[in-house]
């Protein structure tokens, strides 16, 4: 500890009374102590310049005042104690309330020293050929914008930016103006917004995955989604054997199926309107209008059953699933009750009812019989010629040359187009008579087997 001056213990720099005291003042108890001359304004100004020192930074060292203070009279004198601050609403202070200090008498006591601070770094400046980053502005509404931004601020002042030149990506202008910036370098502070090719589009890999950022960007991906002519071309071919496809299914499946369902329906049809006509006495023997049903085929061993017309017209017999007699022209042949000739029939082999499609499996002796209203005729198969061109119609002479038969009598033949499914050849089988049994005696025994 520093012992007291002498000038303090002897009471100099003026006489100390009873109650007098150094620096030539009177006693804080003393009347009139602290009336001076305008101390009420010093102390309200120096109330509010201590306010204005709120801050820690800016107070002054310790023993100097603020420049123009009216305590600090010249620049030399002592820093007088600082006033009562000024109460505010809720604020108590817990001290008793300063007094103003007594008039200044020029004697200045000596500045306490202070430790020195060091020496202060001083900030360093960025490079001339780099920006300074600078943090966007804060906004709550938009997040995602603000993480991009500080995130290329904070690498832009650690040096590293994206290259030279590269401008910092706060943009000004408001909200709307850190959007733009954002969708640009990416969502999350990412790659920046990659230049044009030479075919206009974004060469960006975020760039195919979002919509385009012009008209013109626009209307190019609206053209290349449109198709040239090639794929038109193309696809018109591709329609059109889609649909020829399509067609020949359809004609397939109603030649292979459904003009066997609607055939059958006919011939059926036909059959029972021939054995009820008999039933009732409408049919008589006779001569038949062309189309015009006079007799029943069967073939038990193929089991087929089906009507004889009058006639081959394809369209009113053949289609129908009936069998035409051979009536007119160089190829007509015999009816059934005559004493000697030959009986010739067609038929399909395949589609609409394809009464004589497995004609090729019969054998010698197997039975041919033809029902009509008063008699069956029953006929034995004698032999067959697998193919022969559809200009032999020698084969329906009364005596058929290459049947095996060499004198007249009353015969049957079978005739169908071969190979199946083609009209190129024809097949013919042959049979011979051997039994007529008038219906008053019932079914002959090759019907009833």
């Amino acid at each position: 500890m520093t012992a007291l001056r002498p000038e303090r213990e002897s009471g100099a720099y003026g006489d100390a009374g009873e109650h007098g005291s150094s620096y030539g003042q009177q006693p804080y108890e003393a009347a009139g102590a602290f009336e001076v001359p305008g101390a009420f304004e010093q102390r309200g100004a120096f109330a509010a310049a201590v306010e204005q020192l709120s801050d820690p930074l800016n107070d002054p060292l310790p023993g100097a005042g603020p420049a123009g203070h009216p305590a600090y009279e010249g620049g030399q004198g002592a820093y007088a104690a600082p006033a009562a601050p000024v109460q505010e609403a809720g604020y108590y202070p817990s001290y008793e309330e300063p007094v103003a200090p007594p008039p200044y008498t020029g004697q200045v006591p000596a500045p306490v020293p202070q430790p020195y601070p060091g020496p202060v770094a001083a900030p360093v400046p960025p490079p001339h050929d780099q920006p300074v980053a600078m943090a966007p502005p804060l906004d709550d509404r938009t997040v995602a914008l603000r993480a991009a931004d500080v995130a290329e601020a904070r690498r832009m002042a650690d040096g590293g930016a994206s290259g030279a030149g590269s401008a910092p990506i706060s943009a000004p202008g408001g909200r709307a103006a850190r959007r733009k910036a954002a969708r640009r370098q990416g969502r999350h502070g990412g790659a920046q917004e990659a230049p044009e090719g030479p075919s206009g589009a974004s060469d960006a890999p975020g760039a195919a995955d979002g919509a385009p950022r012009s008209r013109m960007e626009a209307r190019r991906a609206a053209r290349a989604s449109k198709p040239g002519a090639g794929v038109i071309a193309s696809r018109m071919v591709g329609e059109v054997f889609i649909t020829t496809g399509v067609l020949m299914l359809l004609f397939v499946t109603y030649q292979l199926w459904w003009s066997n369902v609607r055939a059958h329906q006919q011939a059926g049809s036909e059959t029972n309107h021939l054995q009820q006509d008999w039933a009732s006495g409408k049919r008589k023997p006779g001569a038949f209008e062309p189309g015009q049903g006079f007799a029943i085929l069967d073939i038990p061993k193929l089991d087929v059953v089906a009507p004889i017309a009058e006639g081959t017209s394809k369209t009113k017999v053949l289609d129908r699933g009936m069998v035409g007699h051979y009536a007119e022209g160089a190829t007509k042949t015999a009816m059934p009750d005559a004493k000697t000739g030959n009986f010739g029939l067609a038929g399909h082999r395949n589609t609409h009812g394809e009464p004589f499609r497995y004609i090729n499996r019969l054998k010698p002796g197997d039975a041919i019989v033809v029902e009509t209203q008063d008699t069956y005729f029953v006929y034995k198969m004698t032999s067959i010629l697998p193919v022969t061109p559809p200009s032999n119609t020698s084969v329906l002479n009364p005596i058929p040359p290459g049947s095996g038969l060499t004198k007249p009598g009353r015969y049957i033949t079978l005739t169908t187009c071969t190979p199946e499914f083609t009209s190129k050849y024809r097949m013919i089988v042959w049979g011979k008579m051997v039994e007529e049994r008038p219906r008053s005696k019932g079914k002959p025994d090759a019907l009833v087997e």
